[in-house]
């Protein structure tokens, strides 16, 4: 490939002429070379970059006993005993990456303790493969010894240094969530009541039904009525935050992909327009922390109300733009995404309506970052192929129309258990939404998805003007 000294000279695929109106660095993982510290590392341009994922969720819930329990869907998918198979057939789909990460309750025992075991082994054997983890570090849950709460104000430097730790323990592995889908995790643990600490924001009123989802951002009830959501959200964020330095500082190579839930919501009325508006800014929450985006005037009000000060804010204002040019966007997006919203405070998935293309563009022209396709999947297994067509499609648009979009995703690789009540209870009922069943039969859409891999997985990062991706860093530090 042409060489270039990215600290002097803009890549052209990066040019104005050829992304008009868009911001882009001209270092960092986006340029032919990164400088860190006072060397420059080799990079390469990757291909586009196709992944499935193994479900690795493990919130805490109640066990309807008085007690709680941990819904690890690794245990629920057997795949703590049949790890090795699905590696193999994740091999078989000739995808280049899987997200994947180590149980962070079995995994970090404690301040600087840690059982390796089963990492040590995965990730060997997934090297071995050829196969590249997305490194999952933190998905939905705490280990046990932090009290199982977002609310724990030592949970984002603790976090920091298990992040370091197995980065220094893992070198060669370059891409990493630190922490998946802040917003929901916040939203089910610390404002709906469902998962980890169970707290709930005044005003939201639980309903039997479990599509419902009460809308949240209640500012009728005054300040101070989401000071749980918002505490949660703020320690993800600076947790985040604290563990891509620490990353950073043990792998200058390194690169994060933040996972997050793209989100839209509908008023079912004019009475609720203002309420929508509210949330149609509120989702931008997580982002705007991690990145350091300035928020909207009605957004820095509501944090004020809720516990989070002008400090605080300025802090994240400062950090999270350092580390931006080191980020892909990560937009999950399910029909469950679209949400109406009720002028009773319900609020509930109302499907397909705008779609990915539309929805994404909101989260992609806000923040101006290479974006990936993370998380997809469909309930009914007679549909999932429609449904991977329809998502391809809305990713191969955005390409056209000049989008950054480096990659794509269908969630997971087997079918889960109990999403359908997003995991509020242990059911044990099967979600088959799986490119294989929970006996390894693969269904219709792995053929979907393994023939779109075939067709679509030579391109190249500079092949097209979709692509302008992150350049992987071929980093020349020394093997840990």
């Amino acid at each position: 490939m042409r060489r270039c000294d990215a600290a002097n000279v803009t890549s052209p695929l990066l040019s104005s002429k050829r992304f008009p109106g868009r911001r882009f660095a001209s270092t960092g993982p986006l340029a032919n070379h990164a400088v860190v510290g006072d060397r420059r590392e080799k990079v390469r341009m990757p291909r586009f970059l196709f992944a499935t994922g193994i479900e690795g969720s493990y919130p805490v819930i109640p066990d309807g006993r008085g007690g709680t329990t941990r819904h690890d869907q690794m245990e629920a998918s057997d795949h703590y005993r049949r790890w090795r198979e699905d590696f193999d057939l994740v091999a078989g789909l000739g995808v280049s990456h899987l997200r994947w990460g180590p149980p962070i309750h079995s995994t970090w025992l404690g301040p600087g303790r840690y059982d390796w075991g089963f990492a040590d082994e995965a990730l060997a054997y997934l090297a071995g493969l050829g196969v590249e983890p997305i490194l999952d570090l933190c998905h939905f849950g705490l280990p046990d010894w932090l009290g199982n709460t977002f609310q724990n104000p030592d949970f984002p430097a603790e976090f920091a240094r298990y992040a370091g730790d197995l980065a220094r323990r893992y070198p060669r592995v370059r891409f990493f969530t630190p922490v998946n889908e802040i917003y929901i995790c916040a939203r089910f643990s610390a404002e709906l009541g469902w998962w980890n600490e169970r707290l709930t924001s005044r005003g939201v009123v639980a309903t039997p039904d479990p599509d419902d989802r009460p809308a949240g951002g209640v500012w009728e009830a005054g300040p101070g009525a989401e000071v749980p959501f918002v505490t949660a959200l703020k320690g993800m964020c600076r947790a985040s935050i604290l563990a891509m330095e620490a990353v950073l500082h043990a792998s200058p190579g390194a690169l994060f992909v933040q996972s997050e839930s793209t989100e839209y919501y509908h008023p079912a009325s004019p009475d609720v327009d203002a309420r929508a508006r509210f949330l149609n800014l509120r989702r931008f929450l997580s982002l705007d922390l991690t990145y350091g985006r300035h928020v909207s005037a009605p957004i820095y009000q509501y944090l004020n109300d809720n516990g989070l000060g002008r400090a605080e804010y300025d802090w994240f204002m400062t950090r999270g733009p350092r580390l931006r040019h080191r980020c892909i966007l990560g937009t999950d997006y399910y029909k469950t995404n679209e949400q109406l919203v009720h002028p009773d405070g319900r609020i509930h998935p109302v499907g397909e309506v705008l779609g990915y293309y539309v929805v994404m563009k909101d989260y992609e022209s806000r923040y101006h970052l290479p974006v990936m396709h993370t998380e997809t999947n469909f309930p009914d297994p007679d549909g999932a192929s429609d449904w991977l067509w329809r998502q391809a499609s809305s990713v191969r648009r955005l390409r056209i129309d000049l989008v950054p979009v480096v990659g794509f995703t269908w969630y997971g690789l087997t079918d889960m258990t109990d999403w359908d009540v997003a995991l509020r209870e242990k059911r044990g009922v099967v979600n088959p939404i799986g490119l294989f069943d929970l006996d390894r039969r693969e269904r219709p859409v792995a053929a979907a998805f393994r023939r779109l891999v075939r067709d679509y997985g030579h391109i190249r990062a500079w092949d097209s003007a979709l692509s302008h991706l992150e350049s992987l860093v071929e980093s020349d530090r020394p093997p840990a």
